[in-house]
């Protein structure tokens, strides 16, 4: 693998990385099956990408497409909480929704940022490559956005979320709002997304209706890879374990990919993110077999 590719992988898993940490929150702390993830994400993008397009600063932009991902996560909650609608189902309700919104927003299938300024022209130091400097300016979104939440998760309205995804009926019981918490995890969650999907129009040069599709399927893969590679119930640890979980698996997808005697192609990609998410499930089991194996037996009485 080339030093372009490389970093160009190291750019990707990043970005995808502040996906996992919003399918992080909705999944494993308020247990929330969320596939407004797969809407949210072009949607950020599109909205950013408009607004750029429109001669916005890029920074307002990103901020908005931020906003534009939270307010879907909200709506989402909105839809389980005070509909009543079973929140697998009011995701799915979301993600088809956003698909007509992003092409409204739009006004067609894709746009193109080929000459226009972005965070990345800004920031962009005079005799630094860009395919060198954007994996740098990624891992400072990363970063912060991860310290972000885990001082966020450590204060009290993050600690009653935390415990409505634990117990949501001892919640209710100990006065939580536990309906209000939904609401402010999904759109946190979906906040990150979109921010993700802001910065990969960036990257990448133009936004695309179809760039969400599969975006849920990244985000559980980073997660449960990372999960794989260090479990922990620590949030602090937790959130490093899906970075670096999504920064692996973009890595050996650009590996297998570039790989030429393994013969695998681009149309390949989902083939081998099914393998991957499947490794990663089986291995933990593998371990737990391995650990049993490996105690003594206990002595049989007398």
């Amino acid at each position: 693998m080339s030093l372009f590719s490389l970093l160009g992988a190291i750019e990707i898993g990043l970005i995808y990385a502040l996906v996992a940490l919003g399918v992080y929150i909705s999944f494993r702390l308020l247990r929330f099956p969320d596939l407004t993830v797969d809407g949210s994400f072009p949607l950020g993008g599109a909205v950013c990408a408009v607004l750029i397009a429109g001669g916005t600063n890029p920074w307002l932009a990103t901020l908005a497409a931020t906003a534009a991902g939270a307010g879907a996560g909200l709506v989402t909650g909105w839809l389980n909480v005070r509909l009543k609608i079973m929140d697998l189902l009011a995701s799915i309700l979301m993600m088809i929704g956003l698909y007509s919104v992003n092409l409204r927003i739009m006004g067609g299938p894709n746009i193109p940022l080929i000459n226009d300024p972005t965070l990345f022209t800004q920031l962009q130091p005079d005799g630094v490559p860009d395919y060198v400097m954007r994996p740098v300016i990624v891992l400072v979104f990363t970063i912060a956005c991860t310290l972000a939440l885990n001082w966020f998760f450590a204060t009290e309205r993050g600690l009653a979320i935390r415990a409505t995804g634990s117990n949501a009926r001892m919640c209710r019981a100990q006065g939580v709002n536990t309906g209000a918490m939904v609401l402010l995890g999904m759109a946190v969650s979906n906040a990150l997304v979109g921010l993700a999907g802001a910065l990969f129009v960036q990257t990448q040069g133009g936004s695309d209706i179809s760039m969400g599709i599969g975006t849920i399927v990244i985000g559980l893969a980073a997660v449960i890879v990372g999960e794989s590679i260090l479990p922990s119930r620590r949030v602090v640890y937790a959130t490093l374990a899906v970075v670096i979980g999504a920064i692996v698996y973009r890595f050996f997808i650009a590996a297998a990919l570039n790989s030429d005697f393994i013969g695998l192609k681009a149309q390949d990609l989902n083939l081998v993110t099914a393998v991957l998410v499947t490794v990663a499930l089986v291995i933990p089991q593998i371990k737990r077999k391995l650990k049993h194996k490996s105690l003594p037996d206990a002595p049989k009485s007398l």
